[in-house]
């Protein structure tokens, strides 16, 4: 379980292909601190294991090893990801942490595309165009995780959605690499999707 407050952004050092799985190799200062093998972190918002750890580049931090299996290869922007491309690293929520974003999961229900991205006063815009099928969750002031970034939804339109991003999470993200056209994790609020699931449930009558 995370919460969407991203601890830095690591930089990828390599990605090996393989028949039954991919190999992720992320370079970060202090993310990957008293982490073990089998360690949870998430990667844009994507929850993974670690696997392995080798001494960062130029013995700057450690660089941690994940392995994404193909599916989550495919239905995540991390297949977008090349040598020297920036992703967001979280740690998961520690029982005696704060609560600062929202419960955060990590398990990408789609990818977005970015539709606009530009800064209006001191802060910037966001609009992204998610799958057809996650629109109904994505509610005026509700929240959502983008690349594992906890943000309020700020307008909901036809098939897109709004969120405004203040200057410092656009620079301690990995958002000021976002280009319109960009694909970007989508993480729907959980609580939204247990409320919709039960909306729709059967029950029996009483008897």
């Amino acid at each position: 379980m995370f919460t969407g407050i991203v601890t830095e952004t690591g930089q990828v050092q390599e990605i090996q292909s393989g028949d039954a799985a991919i190999r992720l190799e992320v370079q970060a200062a202090t993310a990957t601190e008293q982490m073990h093998v089998g360690d949870s972190i998430a990667v844009n918002g994507c929850c993974l294991t670690a696997v392995e750890f080798s001494d960062g580049i130029s013995g700057h931090g450690r660089t941690i090893h994940l392995d994404l299996l193909q599916e989550t290869w495919k239905v995540t922007n991390l297949h977008q990801v090349r040598s020297g491309s920036k992703v967001n690293l979280e740690r998961p929520l520690c029982f005696n942490g704060s609560l600062d974003g929202h419960f955060v999961t990590g398990h990408i229900d789609g990818c977005g595309r970015v539709t606009q991205w530009e800064k209006q006063g001191s802060d910037w815009l966001l609009e992204v165009e998610p799958p057809e099928q996650l629109m109904p969750y994505l509610i005026h002031k509700g929240s959502v995780a983008l690349d594992g970034i906890s943000l309020t939804v700020a307008r909901v339109l036809e098939t897109r959605f709004q969120v405004w991003i203040i200057p410092h999470t656009y620079q301690v993200t990995n958002l000021h690499t976002r280009r319109v056209g960009d694909l970007i994790n989508i993480e729907t609020d959980l609580l939204g999707k247990y409320v919709a699931r039960f909306a729709k449930a059967q029950f029996p009558s009483p008897s």
